[in-house]
């Protein structure tokens, strides 16, 4: 597949069509494939929103993320957990 630079830079693409099988299972086009980097026994995970729809990420996007947020906030935050634990132990 030729990438149309203009289309990345706007985060705006379409793929065409996926049927979904009797097991409810659908295919991902091979060119959302290429770009996404998503390979064969890649974790995805699929959100949901009842006005806007479904969304399918990398789970190893997220995993990512997550861990710069640990490395930027690591010590505060567990300092923050450990102060508001018996907070939610009384509200129980």
């Amino acid at each position: 597949m030729e990438i149309d630079n203009s289309e990345i830079k706007k985060h705006e693409f379409y793929f065409g069509t996926a049927k979904v099988g009797e097991r409810g299972q659908i295919v991902i086009p091979q060119d959302a494939r290429d770009i996404f980097k998503i390979n064969s026994g890649d974790l995805i995970l699929v959100f949901g929103d009842i006005e806007r729809g479904l969304g399918f990420m990398k789970s190893s996007k997220l995993k990512d993320f997550a861990f710069k947020l640990f490395q930027t906030f690591g010590e505060s935050f567990e300092d923050d957990q450990e102060k508001n634990r018996g907070d939610f132990n009384e509200k129980e």
